[in-house]
């Protein structure tokens, strides 16, 4: 049987995953400063995004998600392991997304995906300290740009 502070754990960290998800999938960017910590690394290069901090992510989300009117970040499945006040994890992530085209034209894809994290107890509760996208596919997406240079984000 599990301790109930690892059971507590398991869940604050699920929700924290949830919580993420709506932050992005509603662009309520400033939701996302109770998911990272202010310091956290954060790699979404394998899926064409950016690789920063923080900071330099929550400025850059808003302008490289633009173009895509709808999408889903649909978490499921997570390894988890925690050791005290830190834990590690790899969560399966299901991303159904629409792409705009120049001329109007909207397109479903769907992007499958690894999150791997490194995850914190702080005095405000678990945090995402690192965050890195491990690829696993995508299917029926449309020709896409290059996302935009993280400097473009001001």
């Amino acid at each position: 049987m599990l301790p109930l502070q690892e059971i507590s754990d398991r869940i604050e960290i699920q929700d924290l995953f949830a919580r993420y998800s709506f932050a992005i999938d509603e662009r309520d960017w400033d939701a996302l400063d109770r998911v990272f910590t202010p310091d956290a690394c954060i790699d979404y290069s394998e899926a064409g995004g950016a690789t920063g901090h923080y900071p330099e992510i929550k400025a850059w989300l808003p302008v490289a998600l633009a173009r895509f009117p709808m999408f889903q970040h649909m978490v499921a499945t997570t390894r988890l392991d925690i050791t005290g006040d830190e834990a590690r994890s790899r969560t399966i992530l299901f991303n159904p997304m629409v792409h705009r085209g120049d001329a109007g034209e909207e397109q479903v894809f769907f992007i499958g995906l690894w999150y791997r994290d490194r995850l914190v107890r702080t005095a405000d509760g678990w945090r995402i300290a690192e965050r890195r996208e491990e690829m696993s596919y995508i299917h029926n997406a449309p020709p896409l740009a290059p996302a935009p240079e993280m400097g473009a984000a001001h």
